[in-house]
């Protein structure tokens, strides 16, 4: 059964469009078509399709160009390339750059169906009837369409015990995508247990995920079971793993290798099966360069990366996400707001967010909390977006700030001399050039200009 899957054809030829929205629509597809590549390319965002069906050879926009632009803004959305001028070295090169399937016409139509058959099941599926109830991403609201990209990818992954990098910006809901894609994994039904590593200490991290046994340290009263014995058959989320100390990514990368760990003061390793989602708002990729994040640890996590855009991104959710927000403070507190005045939703959709959907969650709810109206005015939007409680910074950031601001007066104090600087930072010159770096301090801006 088909469920109204959705399916892009694209032709210059409009009878041939004509005919083939009408098979596949009796097929029980919901059809939609393009008269171009252009025009293909404006309605993907919006159609949200499953496949794309297109002729190769049409003026601007041809077949394999069309392809090449859905792989760059929709990677993996699978394309059906038909063609009335098939040759081998066409197929060939349709088939060597990704795409899908590749159809002489006139073809039959039993062929194409059985084509579209293949791209289904490759999909996982096209379970529209999950689509429709959307249980698993409930929580998420948006028309935004690089989020429905980052959805249709996590969705995609969920079908799979492949461990998931979330990258975003701090607010942008990397946890609540982590138990949507848990949500839609067969390990629904065990537990989902999050972790955020830069808010327990290194030297309880140990005993935090991989447990401990009676007596292994003062304190230690009785075996306790770790957060990946916990999670057992579920899905543990690292939230924040580029702040975990190197130390302690060695000891991580050989459970995810092992599948095993090992509780503190315990001789036996004990078997774990756990799927990993790990997030981060920081760049991995010059952590490594910095040596603060270990390569092989990352290319574990790093199976399926799903990128979270930020609210200034995506300004066509945050009236939707301000409604949202201003339904749940007012069951919360027994209020009836029953909306925002214009010029205080536009106030909203110009902000510039830095603290992402957090920070509109906290405006909505202090501007909901103060109101004394069945209409929140522009006055108290504009006042609680001063007075944004999220700007009281996350624990990590708040320690990058005071990082670089250490740094810059131990440099302006020393005068940019590394080695003088490095002594009264009680760190040695190797490591006090790896923060430097991290931080894009120079130490040549800080000196005199008689210096050299």
């Amino acid at each position: 059964m088909n469920d109204g899957a959705r399916i892009l054809l694209v032709d210059d030829d409009p009878s041939l469009l004509r005919l083939l929205s009408i098979r596949l629509s009796a097929a029980g597809y919901q059809v939609k078509s393009a008269g171009s590549g252009e025009q293909a390319l404006a309605v993907v965002p919006q159609f949200q399709p499953r496949l794309v069906i297109t002729d190769l050879r049409m003026d601007g926009l041809d077949g394999l160009a069309l392809f090449d632009s859905i792989q760059q803004q929709f990677p993996g959305l699978p394309v059906i390339i038909l063609t009335a001028h098939g040759t081998i070295p066409d197929a060939v090169e349709a088939t060597q750059r990704g795409v899908f399937g590749y159809l002489t016409k006139p073809f039959d139509g039993q062929e194409l169906l059985s084509a579209i058959e293949r791209a289904r099941r490759l999909g996982g599926g096209w379970d529209t009837a999950a689509d429709q109830l959307e249980d698993w991403r409930a929580p998420i609201t948006t028309r935004s369409a690089a989020m429905e990209e980052a959805l249709r990818q996590a969705y995609l992954a969920a079908g799979t015990d492949a461990n998931i990098l979330i990258h975003g910006e701090s607010g942008t809901g990397k946890e609540l995508l982590a138990r949507a894609v848990h949500r839609a994994s067969r390990r629904a039904g065990n537990l989902f247990i999050a972790v955020n590593c830069s808010a327990i200490p290194e030297a309880l991290l140990e005993s935090e995920l991989f447990g401990h046994s009676k007596g292994a340290f003062t304190g230690a009263a009785q075996n306790r079971k770790g957060l990946f014995e916990e999670a057992n058959g579920g899905t543990l989320f690292l939230d924040e793993i580029g702040d975990m100390p190197l130390p302690f990514q060695a000891k991580l990368l050989r459970v995810l290798q092992e599948r095993e760990v090992r509780p503190v003061g315990a001789n036996r390793p004990q078997s774990v099966d756990v799927r990993i989602i790990s997030a981060t708002h920081r760049d991995l990729d010059q952590a490594m360069v910095d040596e603060t994040f270990r390569p092989d640890l990352y290319y574990r996590l790093n199976v399926v990366r799903l990128e979270l855009p930020p609210l200034r991104e995506r300004r066509e959710d945050v009236s939707l996400l301000a409604n949202r927000f201003l339904g749940e403070a007012n069951a919360r507190n027994g209020r009836q707001v029953e909306g925002f005045a214009p010029e205080a939703m536009e106030l909203l959709v110009s902000a510039p967010w830095p603290g992402n959907v957090r920070q509109l969650q906290n405006v909505v709810e202090q501007a909901a909390a103060l109101c004394t109206t069945p209409i929140i005015p522009a006055g108290l939007v504009q006042r609680a977006l001063r007075q944004d409680l999220s700007r009281i910074l996350p624990l990590a950031d708040a320690r990058d700030k005071f990082e670089r601001e250490y740094l810059t007066d131990v440099l302006q104090i020393t005068e940019g001399n590394v080695s003088q600087a490095a002594r009264l930072a009680g760190r040695n010159r190797t490591e006090f050039y790896k923060l430097l770096r991290r931080h894009c301090l120079e130490p040549e801006l800080f000196r005199s200009q008689g210096d050299d």
